[in-house]
């Protein structure tokens, strides 16, 4: 008989099993590295799995191919329950402290001292996938968003700079002109500090490149 049914492109395929967990029916299994349909009549046709593949292998469609058979399925899942996959292990996250809004981190705070500074625009975190381990990683990190926040970030870096032995400033910035004004504050910071310490700045691309470092 004619149906819809899903279809898998193993060229596509890249073995995450997301899809797997998703079939309720178990009607999915990995053999060889490669998601595959066990029986068309454990597939409802409903397509509960496209969204969760990563990479549009599955589609949905009409084809032959058997009845869907809703026992079959009772039966099948009664006899090789099918244990949810467990979740892929989260990154660590290289937060060292709190908060972090430039305009609420205390000018006087104890883990200010001696520390490399992060200040980075608040779009950074979304764009660049990495900025954890890339950026955040044995940083204190700061952030803000120079066109949406009030007033100017100089004055409070400035003083942050000023009570604390700061070892170094990274600015993590977006590449779109707004952005130029955290990598200003931090450079007028710096001078009216006094302070003569190693500082770059890295541009992030709209579409998560590095673009200068």
């Amino acid at each position: 008989m004619k149906r819809n049914i899903i279809t898998i492109d193993e060229s596509k395929c890249d073995g995450c099993a997301l899809c797997v967990s998703a079939c309720q029916e178990g009607a999915l299994q990995m053999v060889d590295g490669k998601a595959r349909l066990i029986t068309d009549s454990y597939c409802d046709g409903l397509g509960a799995c496209l969204p969760d593949c990563p990479t549009g292998a599955i589609t949905i469609g009409e084809r032959d191919a058997e009845a869907f058979d809703e026992a079959a399925v009772k039966t099948h899942l009664s006899k090789a329950p099918h244990a949810p996959l467990m979740p892929k292990t989260a990154p660590e996250s290289q937060l060292r402290q709190w908060p972090v809004q430039i305009k609420l981190v205390p000018v006087k705070a104890p883990y200010l001292q001696n520390a490399n500074l992060l200040v980075a625009a608040d779009c950074t975190a979304f764009a660049y996938a990495n900025i954890h381990n890339d950026y955040m990683k044995n940083r204190i990190t700061l952030i803000g968003c120079p066109k949406l926040d009030e007033g100017d970030y100089a004055d409070k870096l400035a003083a942050i700079l000023e009570n604390n032995a700061i070892r170094s400033v990274t600015v993590l910035r977006m590449e779109v002109p707004c952005c130029g004004g955290i990598a200003h504050a931090v450079k007028t910071a710096l001078t009216r500090s006094g302070k003569m310490i190693p500082w770059q700045v890295v541009t992030i691309g709209t579409n998560g490149d590095v673009l200068q470092d």
